[in-house]
């Protein structure tokens, strides 16, 4: 009897794996609703418990927030315009999506932490010893975050800017798109550069990290998917297919609410910020432009509307920030009341 080739045993085992794993997801996406919220949370937790291990096993604060967390907490924004865009969707409920989530996570998800408790960069004012590194390494993050912020302001205008004409098409989606590979490439040399400067090394097991990441967002993905499928398309009411784009904005911000809830409780504003800002970045400009290169989208009339107040909060972060280096809990409590006003605006009238 002769033993069995190693190459044909991995690939029985790969096959095994794939078929139970199609089987799995394929079981997600037929769930019953309910069911299919509670894979959406779940796998939102296993994102955040794993980004969790990455920071502790030595990612900066910042670059967690800017490089890691956004594909887990906007894997479900981008997966939504990559379904609508395949199927031949409209593309203004994309639009929709993105300018919810965008709102949201500069108003609410960082106002509401702030005016309960205040966010500030710098929790650590000691001048001499441990504390003047520590101060030196929220500096560090300070002047990466103002960068990140002042990354929203350009990403918000080159979209309002290439949307002058009314629509958005093929080669609008390949300018957004490829600004926002090249920021992501930027924020990598970043992080490569810091840990050549350190001397040090990521773990390998930051990979079965990464790998739990990108599971837990297969997850979500087919629980987004089997939403959208359970949506009547006809009909009256809020949850009916024509308002898909503001109910999967206000669906999809549960993952960054977790994030900014957790890390302002453990008094880390930096990551607050930047997993907020960052998500934003996957929204616009990627989902909008990864749309527009299936079909064009044409702007509706509250696009304006959600543009000035992504813009105004932006500035206003950048301001405090800038050069107060924390966010008051009268100005966070002001940032959670626009949000009502655009929520008001959007869905209401």
């Amino acid at each position: 009897m002769t033993a069995l080739d190693p190459a044909a045993h991995w690939a029985r085992w790969w096959q095994w794996v794939t078929v139970h794993w199609q089987q799995a997801v394929g079981w997600v996406a037929t769930a019953d609703p309910l069911l299919l919220l509670l894979f959406f949370a779940g796998g939102s937790w296993l994102m955040i418990w794993r980004l969790g291990a990455l920071e502790r096993k030595g990612l900066e604060g910042t670059a967690l927030g800017t490089v890691i967390m956004p594909y887990a907490s906007g894997f479900s924004n981008l997966m939504f315009a990559f379904i609508l865009g395949r199927s031949g969707g409209d593309g203004i409920l994309v639009l929709e999506n993105c300018l919810v989530n965008n709102v949201t996570n500069l108003t609410l998800l960082i106002g509401l932490p702030a005016g309960i408790s205040g966010l500030a960069v710098f929790p650590d004012r000691r001048a001499n010893g441990a504390g003047a590194m520590v101060r030196r390494s929220h500096r560090l993050n300070h002047l990466s975050l103002q960068l990140t912020l002042v990354a929203v302001l350009f990403f918000t205008g080159t979209l309002w800017a290439l949307a002058g004409d009314g629509v958005l098409d093929f080669r609008d989606g390949l300018v957004l798109v490829g600004l926002f590979f090249f920021w992501q490439l930027f924020q990598l040399y970043d992080v490569l550069k810091q840990n050549v400067y350190r001397g040090r090394r990521l773990q390998w097991s930051m990979l079965a990290d990464g790998a739990l990441v990108v599971m837990a967002g297969v997850v979500v993905y087919q629980a987004i998917d089997g939403l959208v499928a359970w949506l009547p398309r006809t009909g009256s009411g809020l949850l009916v297919f024509d308002n898909i784009g503001w109910l999967s904005g206000l669906l999809m911000v549960i993952p960054n609410a977790l994030l900014a809830f957790y890390y302002a409780s453990r008094l880390r504003a930096d990551i607050v910020y930047s997993s907020q800002v960052g998500d934003g970045h996957i929204c616009i400009p990627m989902c909008i432009g990864l749309f527009a290169l299936f079909s064009n989208i044409r702007m509706p009339a509250y696009f304006e509307l959600g543009v000035a107040i992504i813009m105004g909060a932006g500035i206003l972060h950048l301001a405090l920030i800038g050069f107060w280096g924390r966010l008051p809990r009268l100005v966070g409590l002001l940032l959670t009341g626009a949000y009502g006003y655009f929520l008001f605006k959007g869905i209401i009238l």
